[in-house]
């Protein structure tokens, strides 16, 4: 029997999400429930493995971890892309990389979750509510007659825009290769610059990859630039802002709020200031963390790891060109 580990399924639910029937007679699966950081301990406890199944970015496989694997032929990555495992390590060690389909919109929806949470006051009613206290504590904004900035016009930052022009808000969007042309095409305002779109808007979501140029592209100066009670929205990756700087701005109230789902470490450490600032609506990285996105992505799973049984892999993922 093949040995193939699911990792970091902290739900269990990886096996009940797709058809795995037809691969039981040659495949053992072993899913763990637990995030597992270190990477002596990770190395201890995939070395028997000769597929592992990464959910999406929760655990990194670079080319320390990968040298250290020499059981592992095939890396499954949930998703289309993995901006954690190092294509050109499992190149070179000769393991094949798959990724699977996802389920577009997800993420935009609880972006959307996010933000009514912060307007309308939702956690901190709610709390009040359950606890018995008073009737009322809050006054909401409505978000109808407010500018929404929009980071990124792709996928998701195009359903969040449509989801902002639905709710009466003004939309403007920013991207390093938007145009006034691109903009005009789906019904919202063009942001000439990073700086003016932040600070022209009420609420700024963010829906661009992290990577060398966007890492950090939020920081101390940029979120200066924006009004006093606007409010910050990230589910995209956590390294996009700079963390210190938005704990500042939150502590010191230079900016209204933030909505997170996405952090430069995951999970969050308990004693973090983003678990008790009582200007942030946080989730722990469940944008992609729905039926659907799980029936697409373990579908894929089953499907990756048959093509690659009868030599034939798909959905394959290679290092980028020179």
């Amino acid at each position: 029997m093949i040995r193939c580990a699911i990792l970091d399924d902290y739900q269990t639910t990886a096996l009940s999400h797709a058809d795995f029937a037809p691969l039981k007679d040659r495949v053992a699966f072993t899913v763990f429930s637990d995030h597992v950081a270190d990477t002596a301990a990770l190395l201890e406890r995939l070395a028997p493995f000769e597929i592992v199944v990464a959910m999406r970015e929760r655990t990194p496989f670079d080319a320390e971890r990968l040298a250290r694997l020499p059981n592992l032929k095939l890396l499954i990555t949930t998703g289309p892309r993995n901006a954690s495992i190092d294509l050109e390590a499992a190149h070179r060690h000769s393991i094949a990389v798959c990724g699977t389909e996802g389920f577009p919109g997800s993420t935009a929806e609880l972006t959307w979750g996010l933000l009514l949470s912060l307007v309308r006051h939702i956690p901190y009613e709610f709390a009040n509510f359950r606890a018995g206290g008073p009737w009322q504590l809050t006054v909401g904004r409505d978000l109808r007659g407010l500018t929404l900035g929009v980071i990124g016009l792709g996928t998701l930052g195009g359903r969040v825009a449509a989801f902002g022009k639905a709710f009466g808000m003004n939309v403007l969007g920013w991207s390093r290769n938007n145009t006034p042309e691109r903009s005009a095409s789906m019904g919202i305002g063009f942001a000439p610059s990073l700086d003016a779109l932040l600070s022209d808007s009420d609420a700024v979501s963010i829906h661009i990859p992290l990577n060398r140029d966007t890492q950090g592209l939020i920081g101390a100066h940029e979120l200066g630039l924006m009004k006093r009670d606007a409010l910050l929205l990230n589910t995209s990756r956590g390294p996009i802002v700079d963390e210190a700087a938005l704990i500042d701005a939150l502590t010191r109230r230079r900016i209204g709020g933030a909505g997170l789902d996405v952090f430069g470490q995951e999970p969050l450490p308990a004693d973090h200031p983003f678990r008790t600032l009582d200007n942030v609506v946080a989730t722990p990285h469940l944008g992609y963390v729905t039926q659907n996105s799980y029936r697409a992505y373990f579908t894929g799973v089953a499907e990756d790891i048959a093509g690659w049984l009868e030599g034939r892999p798909i959905r394959l993922l290679t290092p980028p060109r020179p």
